[in-house]
């Protein structure tokens, strides 16, 4: 059967035509003429017929069974015009609308951060990705998402699952570059028996690994210290950190300019200080995070962090206890909910006299759904950062600076 390709959908695949009939194409782009059979909704291997003039080699060997990335068969321009537009159709379905200032695309080879999947073979190891809507994982000898200094330690890496993995279980490597080397957090291996400590903190030396975590145990040879204003973080093993220095630097860029000279600022869903402390060199800053972990690493660093303003931390949950009204006596807030969202806080917020909000998201739906909570409360979004740390995948990040009318 004969397919037009419509457009692409949210996630990335191709919506095609044919007739009254609809059906998703993966790896595909808009005006393409493909060829296949539709099962359930889905053409499972398209065949190209008229390509686009926006489609390029993809620059991975890893391309078509990997499921990191599914648009890398796609010019930046195209890409980067798309993923603008899933934002401001998110937007448009909650009855908003809102201009973009600026968009920022993080480069190749720039992922500082990564979650790689690894199990054990009888030939040794598989290290890599999930195949798309798979538990199979895609082995990966080059990556040109990833840094150099992690593309380097992949054979290292694939020691670490050999010697801890069990034969039936998958185990997740979280890696971060850091100045002091790699940080490495394992979870899933087997136990830390006095062995495999003796092997693991082998390899770890071998690697020149900064630390290396084990389901909640570590071996650190040197604090994996990561910069954030003046101030010097050691984030818990595993800890969420933002996935390209390049994303981060627009990010905070694009928050400070919300913020301007506000004197007290709170910084909901903080992390390990991401925003909090470059913002505290200019104002007092209250931090709320559901975690202890990383507030302890934000408190740490900000001790020893010089001329920076009062930084108070607080544990809680927002999801469950959302900060109330009457408890939002701030210049300015920011937010940088998860993918879920914050809608409660979202309904807090609107009840406010906050004047400015900075509000970060990963998931334009969620954003669009809290940004519509806040509209109805008598905010305005003023402008509307895109960022796009997850270069060639659907993913894709905002801010937006909200002002009470």
């Amino acid at each position: 059967m004969i397919w037009t390709v419509e457009r692409l959908g949210r996630k990335g695949d191709g919506v095609a035509v044919s007739g009254t009939q609809r059906a998703l194409a993966a790896l595909v782009l808009p005006g393409e003429v493909i060829e296949g059979a539709a099962q359930d909704g889905r053409i499972a291997s398209p065949r190209i017929v008229t390509p686009s003039a926006e489609r390029v080699r993809p620059a991975c060997p890893h391309y078509r069974t990997c499921g990191g990335c599914s648009l890398m068969h796609g010019s930046d321009a195209l890409v980067k015009e798309w993923k603008a537009g899933v934002v401001a159709e998110a937007l448009r379905a909650q009855g908003l609308a809102a201009p973009v200032a600026g968009m920022h695309v993080s480069p190749p080879r720039s992922r500082r951060r990564a979650v790689l999947s690894g199990r054990r073979t009888k030939k040794g190891a598989l290290l890599g990705f999930h195949a798309r809507a798979s538990d199979v994982i895609v082995d990966v000898a080059d990556c040109p998402v990833l840094r150099p200094a992690i593309q380097a330690a992949l054979p290292l890496l694939r020691r670490l699952v050999v010697a801890g993995a069990s034969r039936s279980g998958e185990l997740s490597l979280t890696v971060t570059e850091t100045p002091a080397g790699l940080d490495v957090a394992v979870t899933g291996g087997k136990p830390m028996e006095p062995a495999l400590f003796q092997s693991l903190a082998a390899l770890a030396d071998q690697g020149d690994l900064a630390r290396l975590g084990w389901d909640g145990q570590a071996i650190t040879r040197r604090p994996p210290a990561l910069a954030m204003g003046r101030a010097r973080v050691v984030p818990p093993p595993g800890a969420f950190l933002q996935a390209t220095a390049e994303g981060e630097a627009a990010l905070l860029a694009a928050v400070r300019g919300m913020v301007g000279n506000a004197g007290r600022v709170l910084d909901l869903f903080a992390g390990c200080g991401t925003f909090s402390l470059p913002l505290a060199e200019t104002a007092e800053v209250h931090a709320v995070e559901g975690l202890a972990a990383p507030l302890q690493a934000l408190d740490a660093a900000a001790r020893q962090a010089p001329g920076l303003r009062r930084i108070t931390t607080e544990i809680r949950d927002l999801a469950r206890r959302p900060l109330l009204a009457d408890e939002l006596d701030y210049d300015a807030i920011v937010i940088d909910p998860p993918r879920a969202g914050a809608e409660a806080q979202a309904r807090e917020i609107a009840r406010s006299a906050v004047a400015t909000l900075a509000w970060v998201s990963c998931d334009p739906v969620t954003f669009a759904r809290d940004a519509r909570i806040l509209a109805q409360g008598g905010y305005t979004v003023q402008r509307l950062f895109v960022v796009d740390q997850f270069r060639w995948s659907p993913h894709v990040e905002t801010v937006a600076e909200f002002r009470r009318r």
